[in-house]
């Protein structure tokens, strides 16, 4: 087997040749940039012929507070796509692509599971089709031209204690979170402290997941602010002359990747910021792209709706120009438990137990408020487990029954996209039925702070923000700078709907506090982060990293 074969089983059939897949959506073989027999790129100029089409429906697809367990939001959105497949309909996928550093950490790979998967998996989990590669290179060009210009006179007056832009490491890595660089001498460069952090946290990522084309992304480029000169002046990247190789460095990956399901649905997986200290997802070009070509375009949206979908809804569909016609939202009955205060043990999860479930149902029922308060419909999904027992879902049906709110059990793990169905059906029904009535929760005109307390206080449901003096002049000084109309992009754990990964449920009488303020100008958005968050992760003690192994074949294995 090479390195480049696909496993085949009788639940894994050979996906078909990509021509085909490419032929489901009307994409032309002249559009097509071929990695391998199952992978390509799609070429901008597709978006191009097709800009005075009409756009498909767009469902986003979102969760409750996730556990350590996973709740199969990603294998949800793949199910679902695989069903309306089955259905007949045009439709297609568009997927985030994996960051390295859960697939050898703690989550591991993220293209789905079971029945309900994108293929080829290994590759895709691992190096892909070099884009998390040409984000890491270009970012950290950025850096070495800011350090040789420090070196070689520093004719633009940076002061290096005052460099913004960090660099990035596609790995989880704890040690390069806060590193002292330059300390070989006169040769050396010059002696500053330097922060890493993961690529998915990058600001190149993030431009990558916002761009419309290569000029945009290379306008984006020369918008990133380097730091500030010793008379306080904004340094940007353009005054570098770095835009242009940095550029050339992402030529090839601005091009979304088309790649296709177990079942042969179309799906696009390009650019990879994660959910809960960047915008948490796809790219804008390969959403945009999939529109113009599918009925129905399904994507996803990193962690829960406080995190992954606000930012989508605030940031994405700003940005894109896009109109999401319904929502799903992806919920399991073990993780209610836990909500409603079950032990975390799998053992105990897997029993019934009715009264953790309806405990639990307040986190539910935020989620729900959150996504309805975009005036966007949804319907629930129940991400269904062989422990779930009729009891425990028919608890979570009445509920949602008496929010107006349609559930749909999905089974897509074990029985791919039949067992989506009727997910499918109450998806494609809320979606044409013109319900939606999209809008956003603030404008970009409004003060930074009033932006970052309207998100605490409606979808986190704290009682207000509480700014450390650090945040607060960060703030102010970025409002004088102009920055004041930006975007806001909160990185804030998953683990909780407040700022404390401890508190699960709903959470109630809390504030949320802003340590401190990041700006990625080229991005458009501002980063409060909130608690005590972190944008390079460490790896856990027993990393999944030591699960993983290849054969003298070349099959790679433990990639879950």
């Amino acid at each position: 087997m090479t390195a480049h074969a696909t496993r085949t089983t009788a639940l894994h059939p050979r996906p078909l040749p990509l021509g085909q897949v490419a032929e489901q959506l009307g994409i032309e073989p002249d559009e097509l940039l071929p990695y391998g027999p199952y992978k390509a790129k799609v070429h901008l100029s597709a978006y191009k012929r097709r800009e005075k089409e009409p756009d498909g429906k767009l469902i986003l697809v979102t969760a409750i507070t996730p556990t350590k367990f996973g709740e199969g939001k990603t294998t949800t959105t793949i199910g679902l796509g695989q069903a309306l497949g089955r259905m007949k309909k045009r439709a297609a996928i568009a997927i985030r692509e994996p960051s390295l550093g859960p697939v050898f950490g703690i989550k591991g790979g993220a293209t789905g599971g079971g029945q309900a998967q994108v293929v080829p998996s290994e590759d895709i989990n691992l190096h892909f089709t070099g884009d998390f590669a040409a984000v890491e290179k270009a970012n950290n060009l950025l850096a070495a031209l800011i350090d040789n210009h420090l070196h070689h006179g520093n004719a633009l007056g940076l002061d290096p204690r005052e460099i913004q832009f960090k660099r990035c490491m596609d790995m989880n890595e704890r040690a390069l979170r806060q590193i002292v660089i330059g300390l070989g001498g006169k040769t050396g460069g010059v002696p500053r402290e330097e922060v890493f952090q993961i690529t998915a946290a990058s600001e190149v990522m993030a431009i990558l997941a916002l761009a419309r084309d290569l000029r945009d992304l290379k306008e984006r480029f020369g918008r990133i602010l380097v730091g500030f000169a010793r008379d306080g002046r904004p340094v940007l990247a353009r005054e570098l002359k770095a835009p242009g190789p940095m550029a050339a460095l992402m030529r090839d990956a601005v091009h979304p990747n088309l790649v296709q399901t177990l079942e042969g649905t179309p799906a696009f997986v390009h650019a990879g910021p994660f959910g809960n200290i960047a915008t948490g997802t796809s790219s804008v070009i390969a959403t945009r792209l999939a529109l113009k070509l599918a009925d129905y375009v399904v994507t996803e949206a990193g962690f829960a709706s406080d995190l992954g979908a606000e930012k989508f809804f605030h940031i994405k569909c700003r940005v894109g120009g896009l109109t999401p016609a319904a929502a799903v939202l992806v919920a399991t009955v073990r993780a209610l438990k836990l909500h409603g205060g079950a032990p975390s043990d799998i053992t105990e999860l897997q029993k019934e137990d009715v009264g953790a479930v309806e405990r639990g149902l307040p986190n539910l029922e935020k989620h729900i408020e959150n996504v309805q308060s975009f005036g966007v419909p949804l319907v629930v999904a129940v991400n269904r487990f062989p422990a779930d027992t009729d009891a425990e879902i028919e608890v979570v049906r009445k509920f949602c029954a008496s929010k107006g709110v349609e559930v749909a059990v999905s089974e897509v793990y074990e029985r791919g996209g039949e067992g989506g169905l009727d997910l499918a059906e109450k998806a494609i029904a809320l979606a044409d039925s013109g319900k939606a009535q999209f809008r956003f929760l603030y404008e970009p005109d409004e003060p930074l702070a009033q932006k970052i307390e309207k998100i605490a206080t409606t979808i986190y449901g704290a009682d207000g923000v509480e700014f450390t003096a650090l945040a607060r002049q960060k703030l102010r000084r970025l409002e004088k700078l102009g920055y004041g109309n930006s975007l806001v992009c909160i990185a804030k754990t998953q683990d909780s709907l407040s700022d404390d990964p401890k508190r699960k449920g709903r959470p109630q009488g809390f504030t949320v506090t802003i340590r401190d303020v990041n700006v990625s100008a080229g991005a458009g958005f501002v980063v409060p982060l909130a608690g005590s968050i972190l944008t390079m992760p460490g790896l856990p003690k027993q990393p999944a990293a030591e699960g993983i192994d290849i054969d003298d074949e070349g099959t790679i294995t433990g990639i879950f």
